[in-house]
């Protein structure tokens, strides 16, 4: 077919480009800036123009460019361009289609007044005092600098390209005045520098959910100050989002099927996004729109409740449902009247949420060919992001966990090496775990700033003790923000002193030793490691320490031994390691296929030890501790039959001093050989 033509100026216009690309249908972006141009994304189905236009010269480049519609999507303050893309479109006999941008909601404020124009604005701020904050563009600059007094107290709010700039520039506004920066804004944001600059007066065009209104509005109401709106002429009588895409999607089927790129038509659009913390009000204006516009919303039934879809609301969440659910609805959707599905996720769809399972199941339906749809996620408002800014204290240097449907491994450790925490949490059980969690492992002097039912009506944030968090009853989600004042730095390497574990009579390899012994295990982030004769666990606890993505087993066969593994664990607050009883290699069946195994004791079964390693795990990294001469001996055999890579073999010999008087005289430990290797591929001699 032939190709379109979209003239952006707005947030509706790049997502209208998106959503073209997605769809293969090829079109041209016109925009009159630089900066227009970095903000979109150009693709094989989207070409940018950049540069002004008259009359004239846009209807030249329609007739020469073979487009078959335009789509006016520019700002809707834009009249002049407005009617020169009309105009052009109508003499060169081609569709025109405006987008309408959604006007969002009018509002009942003492403090707002509403002018035809930029001019009766100006002249109405001159009988005012205090700072002004500028938000219609750098365009309009001009008619407020007229005013000598007036010009010295505005604050400038312009995009932060070299064409702005150098209007401000021009109009004398001076740097400190000038705030180049790029939206959307949130509510917060505009509060803050409405603080920041101590304004009194806020003036804005009425432009819209995706021109960020209401988030300018509501946060100067919150303020306390002036409303200054410009406001349309009269109403823009264009068409919705969805609407243009389906009057362009109709143009397609009445065209050529085999036109270049209508074989890419996807059938339906499924747009995974984050609703923040529940409430309505914290939703982005994209994920807004979206919902507005969905033939079907999926999601937990919680979170779906408040909404209404054109053809049906369902409660799936789960990937295992929604993949067929989506599969058969597309199968039997003969006529195509299902275009949109919106499914809903808790929080933010990129932050320990379950969109990340969803979006890869239906990435791997699309690329199989079971499912024809265009993916897309949308985010949203974290709870933590929220609760932190309720509290003024920021999470950048923050350790962030979650336990909300999940274990988090070592969360005391992590509790204990962070001097702040954010915690996602379920309901009430949580928040008492996390209790009984700090006062077991010492921390009774840490705060908790604990949210409870984060953006509803009933939201609560308070401060709390780790006993006051065991006696709390009332259910809800919780998000919490633990403060730690006797943070402890977290060694970079293992290393612990001998006399820091828990050992009574059981044999333990010795610190020296365990230090080469790890550093020739070579563990990386996620490994599975054996401790085939584990003895106290000193090599589980320095390895499981590592890293809380590491998984250790333990495995020993001494009651003894395994009562001292569990009290160690306990003291390290070390949850990635598992106690196996029993003998290796018997003891390993069923057990996840190890990356590495660090074998201490073998009680005389070291061959069928590796022989059973060998078959599960060709490639695994094995450490051998070897005292006696018999091992010793067993180790040159070993070398010898299987094919083993990147061998390595040390004799330690560790002497510590003990005193004697006044003096300090050195003691021998037993000599012990450390072999390392790798279990390569070939035949077992």
């Amino acid at each position: 077919m032939k190709k379109i033509l979209l003239f952006a100026g707005t947030t509706e216009g790049r997502e209208l480009s998106e959503r073209l690309s997605s769809l293969g249908l090829e079109h041209t972006v016109s925009v009159a800036t630089e900066y227009g141009e970095i903000v979109l994304k150009e693709d094989s189905f989207s070409h940018i123009h950049k540069g002004r236009m008259d009359c004239e010269e846009i209807k030249r480049f329609i007739v020469e460019g073979d487009y078959a519609v335009v789509v006016d999507a520019t700002h809707p303050y834009a009249r002049i361009v407005t009617d020169n893309i009309l105009k052009a479109s109508s003499e060169a006999g081609i569709l025109y289609l405006r987008l309408k941008r959604d006007s969002g909601e009018d509002y009942s404020y003492d403090g707002m007044s509403y002018y035809d124009d930029n001019g009766s604005c100006a002249k109405a701020l001159m009988n005012t005092e205090g700072n002004i904050l500028l938000t219609t563009g750098s365009k309009e600059l001009e008619v407020y600098c007229r005013y000598e007094g007036l010009k010295d107290r505005l604050f400038v709010r312009v995009l932060p390209s070299k064409e702005s700039l150098d209007i401000c520039a021009s109009h004398g506004i001076k740097g400190r005045q000038i705030l180049a920066l790029q939206g959307p804004f949130t509510k917060e944001m505009n509060e803050a520098m409405i603080r920041q600059y101590d304004i009194r007066h806020l003036v804005t065009k009425k432009s819209g959910i995706n021109g960020g209104y209401g988030e300018k509005v509501n946060a100067a109401i919150s303020a306390g100050i002036s409303i200054h709106v410009i406001d349309r002429e009269d109403e823009d009588n264009g068409l919705s989002f969805e609407e243009v895409c389906r009057k362009i999607e109709g143009l397609c089927d009445a065209c050529d099927s085999e036109a270049p790129g209508t074989a890419d038509v996807y059938d339906m659009r499924v747009i995974l996004a984050g609703v923040g913390m529940g409430s309505k009000d914290n939703l982005t204006c994209e994920v807004q729109r979206a919902i507005a516009e969905a033939d079907i919303i999926l999601g937990a039934g919680r979170m779906i409740e408040e909404y209404e879809a054109r053809v049906e609301r369902k409660a799936l969440y789960k990937a295992e449902d929604i993949v067929p659910y989506l599969c058969d609805l597309q199968a039997n959707d003969k006529e195509g009247k299902i275009r949109t599905v919106v499914i809903l996720f808790s929080g933010d769809s990129g932050f320990y949420s379950g969109c990340r399972n969803l979006s890869m199941a239906l990435q791997q339906e699309t690329e199989a060919g079971r499912l024809r749809a265009d993916l897309r996620i949308m985010p949203g408002i974290s709870s933590v992001s929220y609760l932190a800014s309720k509290v003024g204290i920021s999470y950048d240097d923050a350790a962030i966990c979650s336990i909300h449907g999940k274990n988090t491994p070592n969360l005391p450790n992590r509790i204990r090496s962070s001097h702040k925490t954010f915690l996602l949490m379920s309901g009430v059980e949580d928040l008492k775990r996390l209790g009984r969690l700090l006062i077991d492992n010492g921390m009774n002097t840490c705060r908790i700033w604990a949210g409870f039912r984060l953006s509803y009506p009933d939201e609560r944030i308070e401060e709390l003790t780790p006993d006051e968090c065991i006696m709390t009853e009332e259910d809800g989600l919780y998000t919490c923000l633990i403060i730690n004042p006797e943070q402890k730095t977290r060694l970079l390497t293992h290393g612990t002193a001998d006399q820091e574990f828990i050992r009574d009579k059981v044999p333990m390899t010795k610190e020296e030793v365990r230090d080469i012994s790890i550093c020739k295990l070579k563990l990386n982030e996620g490994s599975v490691l054996y401790d085939i004769g584990s003895g106290t666990g000193s090599v589980a606890i320095e390895a499981a320490a590592l890293s809380d993505s590491i998984k250790v087993y333990a495995i020993e066969r001494k009651e003894e031994a395994l009562k001292l593994i569990e009290e160690n664990r306990r003291k390290f607050s070390l949850d990635n390691i598992s106690i196996i009883t029993g003998v290796a290699p018997n003891a390993l069946e069923g057990l996840p296929v190890p990356t590495h195994a660090f074998i201490g004791g073998s009680g005389g079964r070291m061959r069928a030890i590796l022989d059973h390693l060998y078959q599960i795990s060709p490639g695994i990294r094995v450490v051998i501790n070897a005292i006696s001469m018999e091992t010793i001996c067993e180790l040159k055999e070993i070398l010898s039959s299987y094919p083993v890579r990147n061998e390595d073999i040390v004799q330690v010999q560790v002497s510590r001093s003990r005193t004697a008087g006044d003096y300090h005289i050195m003691q021998a430990e037993n000599p012990v050989w450390i072999a390392s290797f790798d279990l390569g591929k070939g035949e077992v001699v």
